[in-house]
């Protein structure tokens, strides 16, 4: 789809630089989610850093995902040099 993620990459601090299929781009603090849930398990910065994208959603291995929708609404615009880790785009999954 037109707001399907296409690269993902972890980041410091929890966040994540994403780049979206609709040209948007963008940093996603994840913060506000690792005390609830099933995001709590994002709070191992080793498992963090697995982060992929499925079907055009960023998703770690064991079920933690977040919907291109909430990047959308909750992003904010990247900034001009972000750090080089892995990149992940859907085609590497």
């Amino acid at each position: 789809m037109y707001w399907d993620v296409k690269t993902v990459k972890p980041l410091p601090d929890f966040r994540i630089y994403v780049e979206i299929e609709n040209g948007r781009k963008g940093i996603f603090d994840l913060t506000p989610y690792l005390d609830h849930g099933v995001f709590r398990e994002l709070r191992d910065v080793h498992y963090f850093n697995r982060v992929g994208i499925l079907f055009g959603a960023v998703t770690w291995p064991n079920a933690q995902d977040i919907a291109p929708e909430t990047l959308l609404s909750e992003m904010r615009p990247a900034e001009p040099t972000v750090p080089n880790p892995t990149v992940h785009t859907d085609a590497a999954r």
